[in-house]
């Protein structure tokens, strides 16, 4: 589904962010991508949704491939309609519009209306929450309820790539929970899910592999459920020591991680 071969960014012409990281995406299959702030993530959604040029990034070496295509020189609009759809992190809903709104605005690029319908079927069995309050003012619902219609809205495109940047964060447990679970419905579906995630355990649960980023490189890759149990990983993404103690993160030195991954 989504290939990304030895991929290099560079920003303001000077600042190389990533430093020939790949990673595959298989059809059907949800992928978890993690690392600490800055470890390179964010850029890395940018060069396979298209967006580096909004903040003067640039792709220098390497290539991206969706669905046997290479889309690394196309323009966003141009991805979208192949498939790929991302819920940004902070949820980025319009908050002036209302609930339905959002979604129809979501399926600008769905130009087949049997599809507009039976996605808009699909978004309201999700999340019937939303169903509720489809004539609710976005901006007024709770943090859990944009976060479902983000992903509603994501939903609108008929995607065959849906992308999902910290769809955790600022969410209470139970929330967190709801949100794993439709993860799961979707890719069950038939929707390939790539979700970048700082709550480790929750994404390593529910993904078939995993790739761990660390200052722009990849350092770590593997089947998730291998990720979970493997010690750095405990110690470093979930908050284990060796012994099951809980560690902050704080206290381990960067050096340190980078010499075990790296060796």
């Amino acid at each position: 589904m989504l290939t990304v071969e030895n991929l290099e960014v560079v920003y303001n012409d000077v600042v190389l962010v990533l430093r020939g990281i790949s990673l595959e995406v298989g059809d059907g299959q949800i992928v978890a991508l993690l690392g600490a702030n800055g470890a390179g993530k964010t850029t890395t959604l940018r060069a396979i949704t298209g967006l580096l040029d909004i903040h003067e990034g640039e792709v220098t070496k390497g290539e991206i491939n969706f669905a046997g295509q290479d889309v690394t020189e196309l323009d966003p609009s141009r991805r979208v309609a192949l498939g790929i759809s991302q819920v940004m992190e902070g949820r980025r809903i319009f908050a002036e519009l209302d609930v339905e709104e959002n979604l129809r605005a979501g399926a600008f690029v769905n130009r087949n209306g049997t599809n507009v319908k039976d996605a808009h079927e699909r978004v309201m069995s999700l999340f019937p929450r939303l169903e509720e309050r489809r004539t609710a003012t976005a901006g007024y619902l709770s943090g859990g309820e944009q976060q479902m219609l983000a992903i509603g809205r994501a939903l609108m495109q008929d995607p065959k790539l849906l992308i999902l940047d910290e769809p955790s964060l600022g969410l209470a447990p139970l929330l967190v929970q709801e949100v794993r679970d439709i993860i799961v419905e979707i890719n069950q579906q038939g929707t390939s899910v790539l979700l970048i995630e700082q709550n480790a355990k929750m994404a390593l649960s529910i993904a078939g592999r995993g790739y761990i980023m660390e200052t722009g490189k990849m350092v770590m890759d593997g089947d998730a459920q291998k990720l979970l149990r493997d010690e750095d990983v405990k110690e470093f993404y979930l908050g284990l020591g060796a012994s099951g103690e809980k560690k902050s993160f704080r206290d381990v030195k960067h050096y340190k991680r980078r010499k075990r991954w790296l060796s």
